[in-house]
């Protein structure tokens, strides 16, 4: 018996996670995202929590620094200051997050055993997404949903909002997250490659404050407008003042 709770006190201590999570005036969603973290920080799970910060004039660093997370500050662009984070993670395991997604209780269990097959060398060395869900009520978010697992399904294409957990060595592998201000979640992705990306059962819940303030229908048709420019090698750059501007670059 103590030499099975010593195996599994030893693999609790290999199975560290750094939690990154880019944050521009994120003062509404990010108490919860970070809450969310609380039980496997307090198990020793999750080992240390980044936000990284790219000029927020709200109160999002106020309620970083009260929760007694690590702050980094960065020029904006989340493919920026997802890198930073990384740069200045210090544990095995990465996991990228935005600030306006919480994971559902019990992720822990799905990560450690996806964690766990990487680790033992059970699998080849992979990264992971959790499952897509709305926090909204009605068809429009539930239909979203589907959309999204249909995709991941048959892609295997997270997006950002899914968050991404990837060993470290694998991360440097392939380079990590570029410095662009839009389309990381996808370069990324792609870089890694369908065959190292695992879906998780556990869930990451976003925010839908955006579709419904937007449309579902139109923030949907802008989104996959945005992927559908880059797919055509329209600089992320320019895609990103568009989408801010809540217009899209012509395609010349």
């Amino acid at each position: 018996m103590g030499t099975l709770v010593y195996r599994a006190d030893l693999m609790h201590m290999v199975l560290m996670i750094s939690v990154i999570i880019p944050t521009l005036d994120a003062e509404q969603d990010l108490a919860a995202t970070l809450a969310a973290l609380i039980p496997s920080a307090v198990d020793g799970f999750v080992r240390e929590v980044i936000v990284v910060d790219g000029g927020s004039r709200d109160r999002t660093l106020t309620i970083a620094e009260n929760t007694g997370v690590d702050v980094v500050e960065s020029p904006p662009g989340r493919g920026l200051q997802l890198r930073a984070g990384a740069k200045r993670a210090r544990h095995p395991w990465l996991l990228f997050l935005h600030a306006d997604t919480e994971l559902s209780p019990g992720w822990e269990s799905a990560a450690s055993h996806f964690m766990d097959k990487v680790d033992q060398g059970r699998i080849p060395a992979a990264a992971a997404a959790f499952r897509f869900r709305l926090l909204d009520d009605g068809w429009k978010p539930r239909f979203l949903e589907a959309a999204v697992w249909l995709r991941c399904g048959l892609l295997k294409r997270p997006y950002g909002d899914q968050g991404l957990l990837i060993p470290r060595t694998l991360y440097d592998e392939i380079g990590g997250f570029s410095p662009q201000p839009l389309m990381e979640d996808l370069d990324i992705a792609r870089r890694i490659g369908r065959r190292r990306i695992k879906m998780l059962r556990a869930h990451a819940t976003t925010s839908a404050r955006r579709y419904r303030t937007e449309g579902y229908l139109r923030r949907t048709l802008r989104n996959q407008a945005c992927r559908a420019l880059y797919a055509t090698g329209v600089p992320p750059e320019r895609i990103a003042r568009f989408y801010e501007a809540g217009r899209l670059p012509e395609s010349s």
